[in-house]
């Protein structure tokens, strides 16, 4: 069972990484500074590009479970805030490039920097990113940290290749849509976990441990997210509810709803998201189909799912304030729809 803190009435108090980010503070500092000074450049657009979605609020979870990653096991170096920092800078890469895919309009709640600078500019500063996020690598002279985070910059593009295949394509299964997210998002938190103990020469075992708990949460944050852009809100998604629908993109819910629908059901589906018939009276229809057949509530099932296979791969280690948070961290992202 989840992490559960109880307040003074009785009521359960929500999910939170407050202590993710108490444990990890001063760490964060050192890689917040390391982040502005790699995202400069003598080209002036790169600065302000990279700033454009650095500064834009982003939680910063995933360097974040790197460091409390590496000091669960110990490490007292200075080589997981370089790492840390690469694991932003892919992460950062990755979204200047699928806003570009996925012709969004907004990040975090505001303009994409395509919208402002453009498509070249979005493709160029991401491949600058990711260009400093291996020079860092190499910096920290670890070839197992470099295999794992490398190898995790290729199953994310292969995840949007394959992302691709899949688009507006209402034939997708649900496992092969499993296999999309867990390349293009899961991958990389999965990375971001393992380079921890990687780092603290810690145990197979431990490796193994954090890099199920961080493909496992990362299927989870995204099933999560899925849902929340048909039953969240604008403030809280930093993005248009409903963007998905209107883009043709074919995420759970969707597929759900398409399998479990009548043939005219599936007719209107088909209409919407392979015709682009995805205006506001589709999306109150399509909203209506997902609720008749449970489509968003079985999503965050099969979240709530992934987030118990995390905890169960952290189970066997020994308590500490570290694991402790990193356990808040699958609640906090599963609670995000509640």
């Amino acid at each position: 069972m989840g992490v559960v803190l109880s307040l003074g009435d009785g009521k359960r108090a929500p999910a939170s990484i407050a202590r993710l980010v108490d444990l990890t503070k001063a760490d964060m500092a050192r890689v917040n500074e390391l982040i502005l000074s790699k995202a400069g450049s003598d080209v002036e657009m790169i600065p302000e590009v990279a700033n454009h979605l650095i500064s834009s609020g982003g939680k910063r979870l995933r360097p974040m479970v790197t460091l409390a990653a590496a000091q669960m096991f110990g490490y007292a170096g200075e080589k997981h805030v370089k790492l840390a920092a690469s694991v932003e800078f892919m992460h950062t890469a990755t979204l200047l490039h699928d806003d570009v895919v996925d012709e969004s309009g907004m990040r975090r709640g505001k303009r994409t920097a395509r919208m402002i600078w453009g498509n070249q500019a979005s493709v160029l500063v991401g491949d600058f990113l990711l260009g400093q996020a291996f020079r860092m690598m190499v910096e920290v002279g670890s070839l197992d940290a470099l295999d794992t985070l490398s190898a995790a910059a290729t199953i994310i593009a292969e995840g949007e290749v394959m992302q691709l295949g899949v688009a507006k394509n209402l034939e997708t299964t649900e496992d092969d849509y499993l296999q999309v997210i867990k390349a293009k998002t899961a991958a990389l938190f999965s990375a971001a976990a393992e380079v921890g103990p990687i780092i603290a020469d810690a145990a197979k075992a431990d490796r193994a441990a954090l890099r199920s708990y961080g493909t496992n949460l990362g299927l989870a944050f995204q099933l999560i997210d899925d849902a929340l852009d048909y039953g969240g809100n604008t403030q809280s998604l930093g993005k248009n509810v409903g963007d998905d629908f209107r883009e043709g993109k074919v995420t759970l819910p969707v597929i759900l709803s398409y399998r479990r629908g009548t043939a005219e059901e599936r007719d209107f589906w088909k209409r919407a998201i392979e015709q682009n018939e995805s205006g506001d009276a589709e999306l109150e229809r399509a909203l209506g189909l997902m609720n008749r057949y449970g489509a968003i509530g079985d999503t965050i099932g099969r979240a709530r799912h992934f987030g118990e296979i995390a905890r169960d791969a952290l189970a066997p280690l020994k308590g500490s304030p570290q694991k402790s948070a990193l356990l808040e961290v699958i609640d906090f992202c599963i609670e995000r729809a509640n």
